[in-house]
């Protein structure tokens, strides 16, 4: 027997009653399920409670209007990926590029047509999966990957960014008044491919490198950890390996024969054949190519 698949959560954000009650009714008849808002604060919490697929956002409203709730949802992390459809009277060739701007994916002009909502908002859900599909693809390689917005606000971070930025006790009010002018400064300059931008004002070591940009115009980076070890070091504690060895493998890995190693490290050519046949049963192989694969495999990882 197969499971139902899950409705989509809609939050209809609207003081009008009227408006509430037609919208309500088309969204069932989709089988989606429908959670409600009368303004803005409200709005926030219930999302930050159940976090809808979709929301629906009229742009008048009372305490907190359409556009600045926008704005408050594109700027938290665990929100801003919910595609945004302004839902509004408001038909002024500005207010729609102002609801835009705030981070809308879509505006439509009331009276609104039901037919018309409904495909639009598939669009909009099928495009949301599609990114949410990559973005968890992204966090499951354990990727320290983060973007940016041209205003140097961190759009999204994997999960392994995130808890680096915590090991570094990078606050949110560090990331308002250190983190975004430096960064927008820096993309202000359009870094190329593989420039890096090793932050100032904090006391953990943290360099972001340049990877490109993302469909959404958002700066794609890596987020590299200063005091993790590189080269030989992070063989000997990845592999746990000693330091000769660990250096022999460096080498390896980047194609030195044993007579080379040699010299470089300024031993024997038996020697460096000796500790190949330490490290060989340490990795769990049986000839140099696989070693130097599993030290590429670590040290790609590590320098991507």
């Amino acid at each position: 027997m197969k499971a139902n698949p899950k409705n989509d959560i809609v939050l209809v954000v609207d003081d009008s009653p009227d408006a509430l009650s037609l919208i309500h009714d088309t969204l069932e008849q989709a089988n989606m399920d429908v959670l409600v808002a009368l303004e803005g604060r409200q709005a926030l919490t219930i999302a930050k409670r159940i976090r809808p697929d979709i929301i629906l956002l009229d742009a008048v409203m009372p305490n907190m209007d359409g556009f600045e709730t926008c704005h408050a949802l594109k700027a938290d992390p665990n929100l801003s990926s919910i595609p945004v459809i302004f839902m509004t009277g408001l038909s002024d060739t500005n207010d729609i590029v102002r609801g835009l701007e705030a981070g809308g994916v879509d505006y439509l002009t009331k009276p609104i047509q039901p037919n018309e909502l409904i495909a639009r908002m598939r669009v909009h859900l099928n495009n949301a999966r599609l990114s949410n599909n990559a973005q968890s693809a992204l966090d499951s390689m354990g990727q320290f990957l983060m973007t940016f917005n041209g205003q140097g606000d961190v759009a999204w971070a994997t999960p392994q960014a995130h808890a680096l930025l915590a090991k570094a006790r990078l606050t949110s009010a560090w990331q308002v008044e250190h983190l975004a002018p430096q960064v927008r400064s820096w993309l202000s300059h359009r870094p190329e491919e593989g420039n890096r931008l090793p932050l100032q004002e904090l006391d953990y070591p943290l360099t972001l490198k340049f990877l490109g940009y993302t469909e959404q115009s958002e700066a794609l980076v890596k987020l590299e950890d200063g005091d993790r070890p590189l080269g030989p070091e992070l063989l000997k504690v990845e592999l746990g390996l000693t330091e000769r060895e660990s250096h022999v493998l460096h080498w390896i890995a980047n194609g030195k024969t044993n007579r080379e190693i040699a010299e470089i490290l300024e031993m024997s050519p038996r020697t460096v054949n000796k500790h190949l046949e330490q490290i060989f049963p340490k990795l769990g192989v049986e000839n140099r190519t696989a070693a130097a694969g599993v030290a590429l495999r670590i040290m790609t990882r590590e320098s991507a």
